[in-house]
């Protein structure tokens, strides 16, 4: 059995065991819940129980910080935090080794959102069974070509088998905002619903999975998943591709301007849904430059040559 190093002793993550076959798993890492290497432990943890209890039938996935679920990958963290990490029991590497090991658990895999889910958000909701959200508040993204990086969880993978080859080009290279009603549209997430209904819906159809037999339940996804899951070599070369990606210029340049701009702090009230890389409208900003996803369109291409840092 695969363990990852110790997790850190702040817990980013809650598990509640509601009902011995119903999990409830919560991300609170405030204010933003982004994602890192000391993160990855604390959910490597929680996959390796649900593969492991006889049990549970049933996991549900949520967010405790107001308008986010589960944001980017935190690169503000040495690289060799998240390199050093071992390979899992696939043998992907860790964080896409937990998201395949989730989509092929004999547990049915729900994500409820409410907020951002950009980045390892999405790519956690794509991995899961099911996704629900909320009209008003949800928000995915990939987010990664705009700053000039490649998604690395597996979304160019699992992406178009759920909404088509044409509308998964549009939502990785947009690298824009889908809000809740238009992400039910395109198959992104199974159903919008108003943000008062989403946690009842939820949390109904979670006990009635839970209260039918086990082996029905994995029996009838492992037959799902042989015609809808990705291997895991198209995984594996999203992964090699996303690190590759960080050390070229351009992403260097476009980070350290989302940096700047905020990107892994909590803005004012009015700028939280906007925070960071979300934000495509050509935007001007007090130095006179047009920007989109907070990076100078001005003097791209190519980055290096911005003069406006």
């Amino acid at each position: 059995m695969n363990r990852f190093e110790k997790p850190t002793t702040v817990q980013q993550i809650r598990l509640e065991r509601r009902l011995p076959s119903y999990w409830r798993v919560t991300f609170d890492h405030p204010p933003l819940n982004i994602f890192g290497p000391e993160t990855i432990p604390q959910l490597n943890e929680i996959i390796l129980a649900l593969e492991a209890d006889e049990d549970v039938k049933v996991v549900v996935f949520d967010s405790a910080v107001e308008g986010f679920f589960l944001t980017h990958y935190d690169f503000l963290a040495p690289l060799e935090d998240t390199i050093r990490l071992p390979p899992g029991p696939t043998g992907l590497q860790a964080l896409p080794d937990m998201l395949a090991r989730l989509s092929r658990a004999p547990v049915v895999s729900i994500v409820s959102i409410r907020g951002r889910a950009t980045g390892v958000g999405s790519e956690l909701a794509l991995a899961s069974d099911m996704r629900f959200a909320s009209s008003e508040k949800a928000i995915l993204s990939q987010w990664e070509v705009g700053a000039a990086l490649v998604p690395g969880g597996g979304p160019m993978a699992r992406l178009p088998r759920l909404i088509g080859r044409g509308r998964a080009l549009e939502v990785l290279l947009g690298a824009d905002d889908v809000h809740g009603d238009l992400a039910e549209r395109y198959g992104y997430v199974n159903r919008s619903l108003p943000d008062s209904e989403l946690d009842a819906f939820v949390d109904a159809l979670a006990i009635r999975i839970a209260s039918f037999d086990k082996q029905a339940i994995a029996d009838t996804k492992r037959l799902v998943d042989i015609a809808s899951l990705p291997s895991d070599a198209e995984i594996s070369l999203e992964w090699d591709a996303f690190l590759a990606s960080l050390s070229r210029p351009a992403s260097q340049h476009r980070i350290k301007a989302l940096m700047e701009r905020g990107f892994h702090r909590l803005g004012d009230v009015e700028d939280r849904l906007g925070y960071h890389v979300g934000q495509l409208g050509g935007e001007e900003d007090p130095a006179g430059r047009s920007e989109t996803n907070g990076v100078c369109q001005t003097c791209a291409p190519p980055p290096e040559t911005c003069d406006h840092d």
